[in-house]
């Protein structure tokens, strides 16, 4: 009886699974297939006829349309940006969790606020500190925007794992004369890896994807665009080479792909350690 009352729970994950599934799926078959195939039938079509795919489509865009550069690009954004992500909102969350000071309670609601501030309304201000500063353009310029916007989640998110870490775990390592980084590095940072194997999901997928602030603070130039800025612009001028498309679109997925396949577990055991800690 049991079972029959899951079988619609069941139907329902698996038509979730496969509106999700056949679009990527049909994107993949299509980023193989040879340009008159891709406009003479559909992308089903071709598991009829087996030798109907080629890799022309992925040397074309790593060779000629520059994806490669833009792939290096996107990895010299985001991995700095998580890096720095993860470290300052490890230290700003661990003071807030373990410190007492005043004004403790006004600097986290300040933070969780921010969350909620939408990143358009911040825009056209940032661009012109920015322009100010002479920072658009650059990596660093992006480096810094990423930061800002992602810090105050990371705080939040790595606060609530520290504050439930017991506090017997700090009193007795002071008691054995650690300080306050040695508490840090070698118990709160262990402590909390699947936190931050999460967190570093989150923003490196978050930043990887991210368009908009991409165009708007390195201006769209080849030499620093990343691969959403290219595969944009790849969309404008040849709206008509799908297969063209299609393949860069795959390599623009693959990177964050790997990085969700290392961590997994770590991920997974971050989720549910905010769920029963929480």
């Amino acid at each position: 009886m049991a079972a029959l009352r899951r079988i619609p729970l069941h139907v329902v994950v698996i038509a979730v699974a496969v509106i999700w599934t056949v679009p990527l799926l049909g994107l993949v078959v299509s980023a193989f297939r040879p340009s008159w195939a891709v406009l003479s039938s559909g992308w089903w079509e071709s598991f009829a006829l087996p030798g109907d795919y080629t890799l022309e489509n992925y040397q074309r865009v790593l060779d000629r349309d520059g994806m490669a550069l833009s792939l290096f690009n996107s990895l010299a954004v985001v991995v700095p940006a998580t890096v720095l992500t993860l470290a300052i909102g490890a230290a700003a969350a661990y003071a807030l969790a373990g410190m007492r000071f005043r004004l403790r309670s006004a600097v986290l609601l300040t933070i969780v606020a921010l969350i909620i501030v939408p990143i358009q309304i911040t825009l056209v201000p940032l661009l012109k500190v920015f322009n100010t500063l002479d920072l658009t353009g650059s990596f660093l310029g992006i480096w810094l925007v990423h930061l800002g916007f992602g810090l105050p989640f990371a705080v939040y998110l790595l606060h609530n794992f520290f504050a439930a870490i017991p506090r017997e775990l700090f009193e007795a390592a002071e008691m054995d004369g650690a300080g306050r980084g040695q508490i840090f590095f070698s118990i709160v940072l262990p402590v909390a890896r699947p936190a931050l194997a999460a967190l570093a999901i989150f923003d490196f997928v978050w930043t990887w994807n991210d368009l908009l602030v991409a165009l708007i603070f390195l201006g769209g130039f080849r030499d620093v665009a990343p691969m959403t800025v290219a595969v944009s612009q790849l969309v404008a001028s040849r709206g008509d080479g799908w297969e063209i498309l299609t393949s860069a679109a795959v390599l623009s997925v693959l990177v964050p792909m790997g990085v969700f396949v290392a961590l997994q577990r770590h991920f997974v055991r971050g989720l549910l350690a905010g769920v029963s800690k929480g």
